[in-house]
């Protein structure tokens, strides 16, 4: 079914709406939670806690307690199992949304509903509103490596997808791309297909078809820009050869992508010599973006976190275009829109939109203690600080996010910590830190992911000056030594000596900063780090395994410390370790 004319976003009303919201963030927030608890008063979670219809946020606070992802489980399995009475909303939640599954080894059920699809494209417009005003669109395409897995049905009935593959089967985000003037080039066959080789081989080669008119790159991360262009260096000869003859290659099976691409196909030896062209000219295959799509704005997706370590391939393929951060969610919610797409990826920040939920933020580090009491801290040394209100936040310090939304979750630990860089107007504009939890610990230490990537990036600086690169890492906590150490996974794009890799995995291990490393790793209650280098290929493989279980490759995020628990990908790895090397640093 065809849908409807979809008029032009009037991109400076979305600006003047959102300028008008965050000068009012305050009140903003007190509606935002007062419509969020009338709507959602009788639900059976907040009928136990006793807020009796009171939507002030004092009330709120005295009544609901801040709460995990494990607390809330026994009533999402509920509403996954098809219990139809108000569990955690007052309206049937219809739609489960999975998270990826990588940061803490298995997938969550979060509620998914209408009201966050309806923010998902609030913050869409908003963040493409502030990217116009730099970098105008008209009338052009866009080349979004978008993936969208399965939809399922729960044992209760209810539609169960990750959090991206609930967006893009619905409807509104066709007509929401279609307002911004950059409808995406590919078809939707190519974007539902069941096979993510095919999709992404079929998204290539639709973006060289219409080359003259793509003006944006982007996908959901950064791994998955990266990955496209890592495959269009291995398949490039092959897509001539397809527009060459018009017709698509033998290696896309499904009949309904070879029916799709049919319709696109017709032999162009023109446009297959000009690309062979293209392709033989570039050294090392810098700047192959703009060569293949001269009219190209921007490159988009997130860029932030975890997804850091890609940006210098990314900005390797893009020569000089810009990279433009992605806006800031988890599968449990928005957080916050990029509104100053200028910045480069690595200090971008996100403006938090005060009507898309209620924010609460629990102050971290050393800037914790003024919030608490002396006298409570004089008893309870260990207490946790009272958690403050979006426009309470101070510059310069760092939180760890609450989110109350629309879709049945209230109080809720996202895990993710924040650092405040400055407000637009009275809204905070938030860096992401990292993620709360420990990735490595076995004493005293205490190492994040964020220690982690910074020491990979020191060690590689190593690998730099041979010409090669670390095309992706992970790490493990081994205790099956005593005593206990880190092992550091690399995937190398090309060899290097014994003695480079010797140093620098001497180098990881003078890296890791955290002050219970270093004495624990002096006194030798942890081991020597073990650097393994594994075999050309073993990160895909770990992708793979991660789609075959249920994971979409637009929300995948590859995992930076694999559990003791996580059997099947330590073995993967374990499979494909060519070299090992440990550190004589201490």
């Amino acid at each position: 079914m065809m849908l409807e004319e979809v008029a032009i976003l009037d991109v400076e009303k979305v600006i003047r709406d959102f300028e008008a919201m965050t000068k009012d963030a305050e009140n903003v927030q007190r509606t935002t939670l007062k419509l969020i608890l009338e709507e959602n008063g009788c639900a059976e979670y907040l009928q136990k806690l006793g807020l009796n219809g009171r939507t002030d946020p004092e009330s709120f606070k005295a009544c609901v307690p801040l709460v995990t992802h494990k607390d809330l489980e026994p009533y999402i399995q509920r509403v996954v199992d098809g219990v139809s009475s108000p569990i955690l909303t007052r309206k049937p939640i219809t739609t489960i949304s999975l998270s990826s599954g990588t940061t803490e080894g298995k997938q969550k059920f979060l509620p998914f509903n209408d009201e966050i699809m309806e923010t998902t494209m609030q913050i869409f417009s908003t963040s493409f509103a502030f990217r116009s005003r730099e970098f105008p669109i008209e009338n052009g395409m866009a080349l979004q490596f978008v993936f969208s897995g399965k939809q399922t049905k729960t044992k209760g009935g209810l539609l169960a997808g990750t959090a991206t593959t609930n967006v893009y089967r619905n409807p509104r985000f066709r007509q929401v791309m279609k307002s911004f003037r950059a409808p995406i080039c590919s078809p939707d066959e190519v974007i539902f297909s069941p096979d993510f080789h095919q999709s992404l081989y079929c998204h290539l080669l639709c973006g060289l078809l219409y080359r003259e008119e793509i003006q944006l790159v982007a996908s959901a991360f950064a791994h998955s820009n990266v990955l496209a262009f890592r495959t269009f260096e291995q398949v490039w000869e092959e897509l001539c050869a397809d527009i060459r003859e018009g017709v698509i290659s033998s290696r896309v099976t499904f009949p309904s992508l070879r029916s799709a691409m049919a319709k696109l196909l017709k032999p162009n030896p023109e446009l297959a010599d000009l690309i062979e062209k293209k392709c033989s000219g570039l050294r090392n295959w810098y700047g192959v973006i703009p060569e293949l799509f001269p009219n190209v704005k921007y490159i988009y997706g997130i860029m932030t976190g975890s997804m850091e370590p890609y940006l210098k391939k990314l900005r390797h393929y893009a020569g000089d275009v810009p990279l433009i951060t992605a806006d800031y969610g988890a599968s449990e919610g928005w957080v916050g829109v990029n509104v100053n797409p200028t910045l480069p990826p690595e200090s971008a920040t996100y403006a938090v939109p005060p009507n898309i939920g209620y924010f609460e933020f629990i102050p971290l580090n050393e800037n914790a203690e003024e919030h608490v009491q002396d006298e409570v801290k004089a008893s309870y040394p260990s207490v946790e600080p009272k958690p403050i209100g979006l426009t309470e936040v101070k510059v310069g310090k760092e939180y760890e996010v609450i989110i109350t939304n629309v879709a049945g979750l209230y109080r809720y630990r996202l895990g993710d910590v924040v650092k405040v860089m400055g407000f637009h107007n009275m809204t905070p504009e938030l860096k992401f830190v990292r993620r709360k939890n420990l990735v490595l610990t076995i004493n005293l230490d205490k190492n994040t992911e964020e220690d982690l990537q910074l020491a990979v990036e020191e060690a590689t600086k190593l690998v730099a000056e041979k010409k090669q690169e670390v095309l992706d890492f992970t790490s493990h906590v081994d205790v099956s030594t005593d005593p206990g150490h880190y092992v550091i996974y690399w995937e190398m794009s090309g060899d290097v000596s014994n003695e480079v890799l010797q140093e620098c995995c001497n180098c990881l291990d003078r890296s890791f900063l955290d002050a219970g490393y270093v004495s624990s790793r002096k006194v030798n209650t942890i081991g020597p780090l073990e650097l393994r280098i594994l075999g050309k290929g073993t990160f895909q493989k770990i992708l793979e395994h991660y789609l075959g279980i249920g994971a979409a490759l637009s929300q995948f995020k590859t995992p930076r410390c694999i559990g003791l628990t996580n059997n099947k990908v330590l073995k993967i790895l374990g499979d494909n370790v060519t070299k090992t090397y440990f550190s004589t640093a201490f």
